[in-house]
């Protein structure tokens, strides 16, 4: 490669205003997903199933022009189901949480797979945590007690929702372990369009079993339609369209674009309110979810 040619590859991964815009939208897209949910008269579960089952067309297009070099071996295509499950245990999970909690609190603990990772990376190399990973930690686990606290003081209800939001955490942790070996071989919209279909079913079967309706109401599908758009299409879309032109450290930044953005639709729409302590619960967290982002990668022994 000569002198000229890597100058030019240069400029074209540094990031200009609109990678910047994309990663900012991307965010903001996810963000309106919680209000979606709450909007749609299906079940929370069913929604997922919505979610999951309407872009894939559109999936299916991403994935045939991206033309992945991998093959679908055994092993990948159980990588693949594994992911599926999991993002399905999450957002149905996510989803009943959102129900039962403020919009804010369900965006925060549903981004928590970060700070699990972490947890999950130092357990299985038997090491003590970095300093990074430690402060990640503690303030998650401190941020996580004053809004759970804060929950609990407004009922016993919406701490359940801040419960099922932080499980459904757990479960985008193990979506992702999975996944991101699955993404070296297949790539991402190959990956993605397969998730969607394993995770699908999964969804509708629980749907069922919970005795949800599936169908849209006097709703119509409008909510769920623009669920699917704009947390599968709009929102995963720009992500991985702007993610390789940030570092970590702005990556977890904006990420704190959706617990904002989503704090401020439960304030308009559902005359949800949060007091000085919630703020406080709501910054520790963030500022776990950015350290975990940040936290160096394990080393291989």
């Amino acid at each position: 490669m000569t002198e000229t040619t890597a100058g030019v590859l240069e400029d074209r991964d540094r990031p200009a205003l609109w990678h910047f815009a994309a990663l900012l939208g991307g965010n903001a897209a996810l963000a309106l997903g919680p209000w979606l949910v709450r909007l749609a008269d299906t079940g929370p579960v069913a929604a997922g199933f919505w979610r999951m089952v309407l872009p894939l067309p559109v999936l299916a297009l991403l994935a045939w022009r991206e033309r992945a070099a991998g093959a679908l071996d055994r092993r990948l295509a159980g990588l693949v189901v594994a992911a599926g499950v999991f993002f399905a245990l999450d957002l149905a999970s996510w989803h009943i949480g959102i129900e039962r909690t403020r919009l804010g609190n369900a965006t925060l603990f549903g981004n928590a797979g970060s700070v699990i990772l972490v947890v999950w990376g130092v357990v299985a190399m038997r090491r003590l945590p970095y300093p990074r990973e430690t402060a990640a930690i503690v303030a998650a686990l401190a941020g996580g007690a004053i809004l759970m606290g804060e929950s609990l003081s407004i009922s016993s209800r919406t701490l359940a929702g801040d419960l099922f939001c932080l499980v459904a955490g757990l479960f985008y942790a193990f979506y992702l372990l999975p996944a991101q070996k699955a993404r070296a071989r297949l790539g991402q919209w190959t990956v993605l369009l397969l998730v969607c279909l394993a995770a699908s079913p999964v969804l509708l079967a629980a749907a069922l079993l919970l005795g949800e309706p599936v169908q849209p109401g006097p709703a119509g599908w409008g909510p769920v339609v623009g669920l699917a758009v704009s947390s599968q299409l709009i929102g995963q879309g720009l992500l991985v369209y702007s993610l390789r032109y940030f570092s970590p450290l702005v990556i977890g930044l904006a990420l704190l674009t959706q617990p904002a953005i989503a704090a401020s639709v439960g304030w308009l729409a559902f005359d949800e309110i949060l007091s000085p302590l919630d703020l406080a619960g709501m910054a520790l967290v963030g500022g776990a979810l950015i350290l975990a982002r940040t936290a160096p990668p394990p080393k291989a022994y």
